[in-house]
């Protein structure tokens, strides 16, 4: 049985494994979520201006999240301008709402540290800032 108060007990426990690495970087994640709200897809311009990307910095993000399996990039024309729609593949979807579970394990573990270091400080009558 593992011992909360014994590091030691609880290897790993910090490990937080499902944070997937194709998403993780703050402009993947950032397209996710905007697919994600957006179940129908969007506009190539639509991520850009949502996400503040490049042309070439949104081609490159998306062609990761695409190798991956977890966008879905149809390009085509409307009129004679060509048009890019974007949106979460089932696999990405799948992978994304995992993703944040265990994001939402990493704000739980950290927000229970900052509640214990609070109650700690009232009762001792000190708190620490940083410089």
């Amino acid at each position: 049985m593992s011992d909360p108060q014994n590091p030691v007990s609880q290897a790993g426990r910090h490990a937080y494994e499902g944070l997937d690495r194709a998403i993780h970087e703050k402009a993947r994640l950032g397209i996710m979520t905007c697919l994600l709200t957006h179940p129908d897809g969007l506009t190539f311009n639509d991520i850009k201006e949502l996400c503040a990307l490049t042309d070439g910095n949104l081609s490159r993000h998306l062609k990761v999240l695409e190798e991956e399996k977890l966008v879905e990039v149809e390009k085509g024309y409307e009129g004679k301008k060509p048009k890019t729609l974007c949106r979460l593949s089932e696999e990405g979807r799948k992978r994304f709402l995992e993703y944040l579970e265990e994001l939402e394990k990493v704000v739980k573990d950290a927000s229970v540290q900052k509640a214990i270091r609070e109650d700690e400080e009232k009762k001792s009558g000190t708190s620490w800032s940083p410089a």
